[in-house]
C-alpha cells in the first residue's frame, strides 16, 4: 500500500496477481485482498469488479488506484476519460528501437487469426494511442517509456509488437526465441508512474514505485541488465 485515505487506496501490484475474479480464478486477487483489507469499496462496477477503476495485465505489476466509493470511482475514472490523469509504464522491448521517440495510433480489436490476442486492426477496433520515449539501449533491447491516452486491453503490448519491438518475456506477443533464452514467461512491463487529481480537493499528487525516482527500483532493471 502506498497511499490510503477515506475515497482511494494506491497499490503496488505484484506480478503474477490477477485484478479481479474471472472465470476459473475466484481466490487470490487484488479485488480479494482489497475486501480483505478494506471493507468498503465502490459498488459502480458491481460485486467481481468492486473499487477497480482500471486494470493492470496479471503479469504486469506496479502501481494503481482503487476507489473506496462511488464519488470518488466517477471522479476518478473521467480524468481516465478526458485523460487528466497520467499513466506512465516502464518496459524493455525486444530490438534497437531507431526513434529517440514517437506515437503509436490505430484501432485495437480482437486478432484477425487469433482471438485470444488484441492487434491493431482496420474495423472492428477501438482508437488507441501511446507515446513512446526511449530511455536506454542495450544494443538488442531497449528499455522504453510509454504513456498512454487510452486504455485498451493489451495496448501497450499490442502496439508494440505492431511497431515490431514486442515486449522482452511475452509469451502471447513476443519473440519466443529470446523469450526461451532468458527462461523468461512474463513480459518486461511496469506501471511506473500514475499522476491524478484527488477527488476530495484540487491537489495533484504523484506516485511512483519505491521512494525516489530511481531506475534501480524498477524490479526487471537489475534482472536483465546488472
Amino acid at each position: 500500500i502506498l497511499y490510503e485515505d477515506s475515497d482511494i487506496i494506491v497499490i503496488n501490484k505484484a506480478r503474477g496477481m490477477v485484478v479481479h475474479p474471472a472465470t476459473g480464478i475466484y481466490t487470490g486477487t487484488l479485488v480479494n485482498a482489497l475486501l480483505y483489507h478494506c471493507k468498503d469499496l465502490s459498488g459502480i462496477n458491481g460485486e467481481i469488479r468492486p473499487g477497480i477503476v482500471h486494470r493492470l495485465d496479471k503479469d504486469t505489476s506496479g502501481v494503481m488506484v482503487a476507489a473506496k466509493n462511488d464519488a470518488a470511482h466517477l471522479d476518478l475514472a473521467e480524468q481516465i476519460r478526458t485523460k487528466a490523469a497520467h499513466r506512465i509504464y516502464w518496459a524493455i522491448v525486444y530490438g534497437n528501437i531507431r526513434e529517440e521517440a514517437g506515437v503509436i495510433k490505430g484501432d485495437i480489436g480482437l486478432h484477425p487469426t487469433d482471438r485470444q490476442k488484441m492487434a491493431i486492426v482496420h474495423e472492428h477496433g477501438k482508437p488507441a494511442v501511446t507515446h513512446f520515449r526511449v530511455l536506454e539501449r542495450f544494443g538488442d533491447y531497449t528499455l522504453v517509456e510509454c504513456r498512454l491516452e487510452t486504455g485498451r486491453t493489451h495496448q501497450i503490448r499490442a502496439s508494440m509488437a505492431d511497431l515490431g519491438h514486442p515486449l522482452l518475456g511475452d509469451g502471447k506477443y513476443g519473440v519466443g526465441s529470446v523469450n526461451r533464452k532468458y527462461g523468461e514467461t512474463h513480459q518486461a512491463l511496469y506501471s511506473y508512474r500514475l499522476r491524478f487529481d484527488f477527488p476530495s480537493d484540487a491537489g495533484i499528487l504523484e506516485y511512483l514505485h519505491g521512494r525516489e525516482f530511481q531506475v534501480d527500483e524498477v524490479p526487471f532493471q537489475k534482472k536483465y541488465f546488472s
